[in-house]
């Protein structure tokens, strides 16, 4: 199994020249004594722009706010009763649903979110290697890690920037256009195929700059054709011809175990710390500690099914009391007592040293919470698995008739799905005897077969913290069948929002660029409006 190390100093490296090179472009342009694409390995680049996504080091708020505060309790994988999370109650804070694009977040420092945190830092390694052959696998790695950034992006806005993204310096376009979703998609399924077939696996440079995979290219390349597969199953709703043309090129192309998983490790102790997905939930975050849960949605899912994996990823007496972030160390994760927190519900008073709770509410001690194993500081960012893989394969298969069978493809992943969970801990590795007895009581049948696979990806996604996938998902799948929950005051007429509404700062920064795309929105810049993949 692989450790996907951070290295900190490679990091800070990376950090110092992306920030020196986007304070004075100009002196640096002309002074030869200043770092300049002649004069520095484009490799700390690239562990800077990898870093990034992950919402690590100081890049945090946009995926808290995305990933947590919105993502994991609109999909009812958490529950919470904290008022600012609004997207429990889909309620609109736009200063939260913006966040992740970031462009306007913090004018002194260029702000939070996706496009100065990630997009510029990958713009840079592909504009200091593009054309050198010395670093075309550098290049290269670059270009696959540019399509993943880009997938989340436009999956939550929609149309977006993108081809003129994070390109003021090099080509003075300090106004990107916003490109169609479609369009969007189209180039970033191409530059994937491109990309991974100019790997070169046997000579060439070494890729020295890479945290997640440490420069194994063959690695990257399954990496590739794994984010190919599931850009191209986004698209089985609204454009099942292209969906199956590259899931059929990925086909055979895959990870082949749990080894392959993309993720990972924070540091404790440093700013490189698991923040996108634990350190509000360790601790460090305050009210979450309290008021935070697994979903009686999602806990009621694997305990009905009797699922191996709900002792290992659930507990609850985490705490000593409600008023404490102190753990206990006799924590219970005992299945029968596992009892997830209803969405949609709230606190009747400021939180205090009185709390009174909403009368279906016990103590929250008594609902489940993440196991500590789950949420270490140091812990795995995922970014994709094995067992999405094949589920997603399993997808293809009973959708399109392509890639095999999709009742192997759902045994293998639902094994995955399992198993993986060693990677945060071995000690919550669910044994592969469990898994099989699992899907023994649970065999696939095809004639619900699609619900079953797209039920189970939302466990998996669920387990590995990354709501943003379960969202997508369900958004282009409709599984698992949700409730919504209608909360007084909300802004979706008590419906799950479909996507997360522009930022208004761009109206004043990139105004004319803005009011296409918010114009041209289906049914209004809202969060019930749909993106192009997902339109009915």
């Amino acid at each position: 199994m692989k450790k996907i190390y951070i290295y900190s100093a490679l990091i800070f490296a990376g950090l110092f020249l992306t920030t020196s090179c986007r304070k004075d472009f100009d002196k640096i342009n002309t002074d030869p004594g200043t770092y300049n694409q002649s004069s520095f390995n484009p490799n700390y680049l690239l562990t800077s722009a990898e870093q990034g996504y992950t919402g690590s080091q100081d890049f945090f708020y946009d995926t808290w706010r995305s990933n947590l505060i919105y993502c994991s309790v609109m999909i009812q994988g958490f529950s919470s009763v904290i008022s600012y999370w609004s997207g429990d109650k889909y309620i609109l804070n736009p200063g939260y649903t913006a966040a992740y694009f970031g462009f306007g977040e913090d004018a002194s420092t260029g702000g939070d979110g996706a496009y100065p945190e990630q997009v510029r830092p990958i713009e840079d390694v592909i504009e200091s290697t593009s054309g050198k052959p010395e670093y075309n696998n550098v290049y290269q790695v670059a270009r696959i890690f540019r399509a993943l950034i880009f997938e989340r992006i436009t999956d939550l806005y929609g149309d977006v920037p993108y081809s003129q993204a994070g390109l003021g310096y090099y080509q003075k376009i300090f106004y990107p256009v916003y490109d169609k979703q479609q369009a969007i998609y189209t180039d970033m399924l191409n530059e994937l195929s491109d990309a991974s077939s100019k790997l070169n696996l046997t000579g060439g440079d070494v890729v020295t700059g890479d945290p997640m995979y440490k420069g194994n290219l063959t690695e990257w390349k399954k990496f590739a054709y794994t984010l190919m597969l599931r850009m191209a199953m986004r698209l089985s709703k609204v454009d099942p011809a292209t969906a199956q043309k590259y899931a059929t090129m990925a086909i055979g192309n895959t990870f082949t175990s749990n080894a392959d998983d993309a993720f990972f490790l924070g540091q404790a102790g440093s700013s490189a710390v698991n923040n996108r997905n634990s350190g509000v939930l360790t601790g460090e975050g305050g009210q979450e500690n309290f008021y935070t849960r697994w979903s009686q949605t999602f806990i009621n899912y694997l305990k009905s099914n009797n699922d191996p994996r709900l002792s290992k990823i659930a507990c609850t007496n985490l705490y000593t009391n409600d008023a404490t972030t102190t753990q206990n160390p006799a924590y219970v994760t005992d299945p029968a007592v596992q009892k997830g927190m209803p969405n949609g519900k709230d606190l009747t008073t400021i939180p205090g040293q009185s709390i009174t709770l909403d009368p279906s509410f016990t103590a929250f001690t008594d609902y489940s919470f993440p196991t500590p194993q789950m949420i270490n500081l140091a812990g795995p960012t995922f970014i994709l698995t094995y067992g999405e893989s094949e589920l997603l394969l399993a997808d293809a298969a009973q959708r399109f008739g392509i890639g095999g069978s999709a009742a192997t493809h759902y045994n293998n992943g639902v094994t995955a799905a399992m198993t993986y969970l060693g990677e945060y801990d071995p000690s919550i590795a669910v044994n592969p005897v469990d898994a099989q007895a699992y899907l023994t009581a649970h065999p696939y049948n095809a004639g619900s077969g699609l619900e079953m696979i797209n039920d189970q990806y939302w466990a998996l996604t669920n387990t590995m913290l990354d709501f943003y996938e379960s969202w997508s998902n369900w958004r282009r799948t409709g599984y698992p069948v949700l409730t919504p929950v209608n909360y007084p005051g909300n802004n979706t007429n008590g419906t799950i929002p479909r996507r997360f509404p522009y930022p208004v700062t761009e109206a004043g920064s990139n105004t004319a660029n803005y009011n296409i795309a918010h114009n041209a929105v289906p049914g209004g810049d809202l969060m019930t409006s749909r993106v192009w993949w997902d339109s009915q």
